[in-house]
């Protein structure tokens, strides 16, 4: 499998659509698809628009079965490039806590 980003540009207009988008992808990935497509992490963003729009990180054997999975849960694959590299300067902060803080 290769590592794979995927933009998916204003897709929500709520937490709640995100999240149960969220619940659907796993599950297609993980019962239907788990041999092509492997969810690793998202950073959910929000968009000019107010809509929330994802930066996904999958493996996967290739882009097409990126967007078949895309297709099945219902949710945008708006680019897909292939991750080259990964480059950390530090752990990713824990974002989920400083939302609950605020």
């Amino acid at each position: 499998m290769e590592t794979f980003v995927i933009f998916r540009l204003q897709g929500w207009k709520t937490p709640q659509e995100l999240e149960l988008a969220a619940q659907r992808s796993a599950k297609i990935g993980n019962e239907e698809m788990p041999d092509r497509v492997r969810w690793i992490g998202t950073y959910v963003v929000t968009e000019p628009d107010g809509q929330l729009g994802t930066v996904c990180i999958y493996q996967a054997t290739n882009p097409e079965d990126l967007r078949e999975h895309a297709a099945k849960v219902g949710i945008p694959a708006d680019e897909i490039s292939p991750a080259v590299n990964t480059v950390r300067v530090r752990p990713d902060p824990d974002l989920a806590q400083k939302a609950e803080a605020a």
